[in-house]
């Protein structure tokens, strides 16, 4: 069990064999706190809003990968069967600047605030993309929906719980009502989720003595089970490995908040 979550867990939920990664120039005029060199899910996390709860976010690059590139019908098949935490706010436009053009997007939510950024590849002529996304600020490759906010630790103290590179990944601060079973639970206090075509792995922590527990909440849950199966976990990493029989399902479970091993203890509860 524990070889077999360290390889569905040791890239992070990204287990396409070919991979486009086009780096994002962060620019002169985007905060210093964006370290464009960081994997892309973990740069984002500097721009999140201290109120937020949630992050969603898409790596458009590695879905590009797993379909062999840019290719006819790509969104309607990505929609269909990649983990899409966010579908594309360009998808189905036909101005200057397309889909084609993201290279990843991230959406926030939660404590009263509700955003979004998303990076293009080099070379794409932002001038307009402000009015086919209907708003937002240029800043380098970046568009986001309100000015670019000075890092917090609140969401930068999660890069070490985030994985590296994965086609979606969902970060959430705190844990999810649901049952325990009657369970002992240690507190969760924060969780990631990393989302490739056929493997998912939740980041917990480390040094967990309840993930096996947590591992087994999902067992009794049809739902689940008809996304995740597999299931392998690693305590001294705090990860979860499960295969997914259908990636595109599997992401709406996340977003749905429907993840039995993210549920909150007993102590959690208020």
């Amino acid at each position: 069990m524990l070889a077999a979550v360290v390889a569905v867990g040791g890239c992070g939920g990204h287990d396409t064999e070919t991979s486009v990664r086009r780096p994002v120039s962060a620019g002169p005029s985007v905060t210093p706190s964006y370290d464009a060199s960081l994997p892309p899910v973990q740069a984002v996390l500097a721009l999140v809003p201290h109120a937020a709860t949630t992050l969603a976010f898409t790596d458009f690059d590695q879905v590009r990968a797993q379909f062999g590139g840019v290719t006819r019908g790509l969104w309607k098949r990505a929609a269909k069967q990649a983990p899409l935490l966010t579908s594309g706010m360009l998808r189905g436009t036909t101005g200057p600047v397309t889909q084609d053009d993201v290279a990843w997007e991230a959406h926030y939510s939660g404590g009263g605030t509700d955003g979004w950024v998303v990076a293009f590849h080099p070379g794409v002529d932002l001038s307009k993309v402000t009015d086919q996304l209907h708003g937002g600020t240029v800043a380098g490759q970046l568009v986001t929906s309100q000015t670019l906010p000075a890092s917090d630790a609140r969401w930068t103290d999660l890069r070490g719980l985030v994985g590296p590179e994965a086609e979606a990944t969902y970060v959430e601060r705190g844990c999810l009502p649901g049952d325990t079973g009657g369970q002992r639970l240690q507190p969760l206090s924060a969780y990631a989720v990393g989302f490739g075509a056929h493997l998912a792995t939740a980041y917990l922590g480390p040094g967990r003595v309840d993930l096996f527990t947590r591992l087994r909440l999902g067992d009794a849950i049809p739902s689940f089970t008809a996304d995740f199966t597999g299931g392998a976990a690693d305590p001294s990493s705090g990860r979860i490995g499960f295969t997914m029989t259908n990636a595109a399902d599997a992401a709406q479970q996340a977003l749905r908040h429907k993840l039995p091993f993210a549920v909150c203890a007993e102590a959690d509860v208020p």
